[in-house]
């Protein structure tokens, strides 16, 4: 069977009217390994982006790291002798670069530096598959079932609670901070939801989104100015080079790719409800942002709302 057939008959695709069905074992576990990669690598992103913006760099300087440096680690599978892609999956990938390239990226650091690491890691990836329930409601004409609406409601429910409560202990973060984390999260269910259809495979999807947000960002970035690259730490520019290009660009995507093939857009969200708990607990040691008693109840709120409503099925 290949990756495209069992993408096709996913239990977890989301807002198909086919019934679940079970996925082979060895299926199951290669999905899992890849959702757990982009849980592991998307946790620390959070946590080091911040770090970086913090103390040397712009939002602008994280994103030309992570296209610029991604284009050249993927381009190789675009160019590949015999494996050209026609027109149209260059138009797929605008289109997908579109979703989940640099509009996303600058939405998410924007919210980093607006907000903290608890609130983006608590809002953007736990409300993904709360949005792609209900666009698949909408088009698809797929009501979610009671299991998937206690999800949601859990999944908001821990979203409020975690916002109240850091915003007693340390502030309100202003509206628009909030209003980029939501609308980041919104642009990662469409994609979500888009790739399954692509008609690409995982590699060709995450160098194709870094190619088109390169060629449409670096311009801008190297004509205005703002780079802060030439001020920035050589120990601190290499972790930020490594891990933006290498581990979110070159691996992260990939991995989440896969893991939607593979486990369908449903499941592959379940496991990425892992990350508000992996990034806050990441916070502590590295940024010294430490979730209180509530806010570590409203974060497992969010995860069981998330497991909840990617459920196989109704």
């Amino acid at each position: 069977m290949t990756e495209q057939s069992a993408t096709a008959t996913s239990d977890a695709d989301v807002g198909s009217p086919a019934p679940a069905t079970i996925q082979p074992i060895g299926t199951l576990l290669r999905g899992l390994l890849w959702a757990g990669i982009t849980v592991a690598i998307f946790s620390g992103w959070f946590v080091v982006t911040r770090h970086g913006m913090a103390r040397h760099m712009h939002l602008w300087d994280v994103m030309a790291l992570r296209f610029g440096g991604g284009a050249l680690l993927l381009l190789p599978a675009l160019l590949l002798p015999g494996r050209r892609l026609p027109a149209k999956a260059w138009a797929e990938g605008l289109l997908l670069a579109a979703l989940w390239g640099a509009p996303f990226v600058y939405l998410v650091a924007l919210g980093l530096q607006l907000t903290s690491v608890a609130h983006v890691s608590s809002t953007t990836p736990p409300l993904m598959p709360v949005f792609a329930g209900l666009i698949g409601w909408w088009l698809l004409r797929e009501k979610p079932g009671l299991s998937k609406l206690a999800g949601y409601g859990a999944i908001i429910l821990g979203i409020v609670t975690l916002h109240i409560s850091l915003g007693q202990a340390h502030g309100w973060p202003g509206p628009e901070g909030v209003l980029v984390l939501v609308v980041g999260s919104l642009l990662w269910a469409i994609y979500t939801l888009r790739f399954r259809n692509s008609g690409l495979s995982a590699i060709q999807a995450a160098a194709l989104i870094c190619f088109w947000s390169a060629l449409l960002f670096l311009p801008i970035y190297l004509l205005s100015g703002r780079s802060q690259l030439a001020t920035v730490p050589a120990g601190e520019l290499a972790l930020q080079t490594v891990y933006q290009a290498g581990l979110v660009s070159a691996v992260a995507i990939v991995t989440f790719n896969r893991a939607v093939t593979l486990l369908g857009a449903g499941a592959a969200a379940a496991i990425i409800a892992l990350i508000p708990v992996t990034a806050s607990l990441l916070a502590i040691p590295f940024l010294g942002e430490a979730p209180g008693l509530v806010d570590g109840a409203a974060i497992a709120v969010i995860a069981l709302g998330v497991v909840l409503a990617a459920r196989p099925g109704r």
